[in-house]
């Protein structure tokens, strides 16, 4: 692997980037200016030397336009290449994550196993059940006049919407919450990481014991999906199924927590917009999703290992380079979005990259989106004159795999419940999943979740 700047040539566009420094956030857009404007593509010496690419235009064409050029892959065993995978640095401990870290075909053949449970029709019928998790969550506060919304609202919801997907019993979607959020939060040298550890080994103990019930007495969910799928001629080891199913409780939870946090605070922040989106939801909600994920970009970017040489965006690479795509930065290039550093709810052409772009583009957008809208206006509706506490929101302390957010404390003005708490609601909505079978897929079942 490449360790030093790969030619001489390369010397003028060197930056000292490290994106899990603690002040990167602080400093997150006046280095993204200064990249922009000296060197949309650079080389760092950070984590044994590596490319970043920060422009809009750099990104899309390494990204969606060369992908011939680029892996995914990470080699574990070291059976291949010895490619490192999307994460740079590489943990020592890391495992695969995924088809998140495959290359085509293994990768194709998840992707195609999966997008009949994540399509946007698959999704359009949970929204029942979705909504009835966010009543659940809202009325657990709602007398109280105070919530946080990150450990009371999006935490649960994605968690417990991502365990009914998966064919989860939904009771346990605590266990699955703290080790899917810690995880990402705590630094590697922290003397909390054995109990995060701990939780993560839990976590997959259940993931491996729910395939070996699945499979015994199958129901239907994404376990299911995986357990039958056919990838390049085979049935996946267990192992790597757990990796996927990893893959997609990190990308349901994490997410769209972190952008609903953001997004909620930035209500906060300014209320006459909050009552311009309440006013003109209808016109403008859509808009404001896609603008809140291009400002906040929950997953701000991906590694790749350069497969062969070769010469993009007018930078040469060589094989076995490690590059970082840079979808937050991207996401603030001028040249593609003016007034980058602004929140405009009403953006148009809002080509964000907030998804990732090209074959790996995130499975899971429609669920994010879906997710997102259906908390965000459940609270404008029952607490239209929120106001989050700054001394309490606690942010990651570094936004190197997510831009999230720990805490955001709240008070609003006190409302009645419509409805039963969080653990009956959950008790109704296992029963709907059992017996009207929701987590099929849309090719079996198109009919809305009734309850």
């Amino acid at each position: 692997m490449s360790t030093k700047v790969p030619d001489d040539d390369s010397m003028k566009h060197r930056y000292d980037f490290d994106r899990h420094a603690p002040e990167y956030r602080q400093r997150f857009e006046a280095i993204t200016q200064e990249m922009h404007g000296r060197c949309p593509v650079a080389w760092s010496d950070t984590y044994g030397g590596h490319w970043v690419a920060a422009g809009n235009r750099e990104v899309f064409e390494l990204a969606a336009r060369s992908v011939e050029y680029l892996s995914n892959d990470h080699d574990v065993r070291n059976e291949r290449r010895g490619y490192k995978g999307i994460t740079i640095p590489t943990s020592e401990f890391s495992a695969q994550g995924g088809f998140l870290e495959m290359d085509p075909p293994e990768q194709r053949h998840y992707r195609q196993a999966l997008n009949p449970y994540l399509s946007p029709a698959a999704v359009q019928r949970w929204i029942p059940l979705i909504d009835e998790v966010v009543r659940a969550c809202i009325d657990e506060k709602i007398e109280d006049g105070r919530i946080d919304f990150v450990e009371d609202l999006a935490n649960v919801v994605p968690a417990v919407f991502t365990l009914a997907m998966m064919g989860i019993p939904l009771k346990k979607w605590a266990l699955y919450n703290e080790p899917a959020h810690a995880s990402i939060y705590t630094p590697p040298d922290s003397p909390a990481m054995h109990r995060v550890l701990e939780m993560l080994i839990e976590m997959h103990g259940d993931l491996m014991a729910t395939l070996a019930e699945i499979r015994s007495d199958p129901r239907p969910g994404l376990v299911d999906a995986l357990i039958n799928a056919d990838i390049n001629g085979k049935n996946p080891p267990d192992d790597e199924l757990v990796g996927v199913l990893t893959l997609l409780i990190g990308g349901g939870f994490d997410t769209t927590t972190a952008l609903t946090a953001h997004a909620l605070e930035w209500l906060s922040e300014n209320p006459a917009e909050r009552q311009r989106l309440n006013d003109e939801r209808d016109t403008l909600l859509d808009s404001a999703t896609e603008e809140f994920l291009r400002f906040y970009t929950p997953a701000p970017g991906d590694g790749r290992t350069i497969s062969a040489d070769c010469e993009v965006a007018g930078t040469r690479f060589k094989e076995g380079d490690r590059l970082w795509l840079s979808w937050a930065m991207a996401n603030r290039d001028p040249a593609a979005f003016p007034d980058p550093d602004t929140i405009h709810l009403a953006r148009t052409g809002n080509r964000h990259a907030s998804f990732g772009l090209g074959i790996h583009r995130c499975i899971g957008s429609n669920v994010a989106r879906t997710v997102f809208k259906r908390m965000l206006t459940q609270v404008l509706d029952r607490m239209p004159d929120f106001v989050c506490d700054p001394n309490g929101a606690v942010h990651y302390e570094t936004i190197g795999v997510i831009n999230g957010m720990r805490n955001l404390p709240a008070t609003f003005t006190p409302g009645p419940r419509l409805g039963p708490g969080l653990d009956e609601t959950l008790d109704t909505l296992q029963r709907a999943c059992d017996e009207q079978r929701l987590a099929d897929p849309v090719t079996k079942r198109k009919a809305r979740a009734q309850l």
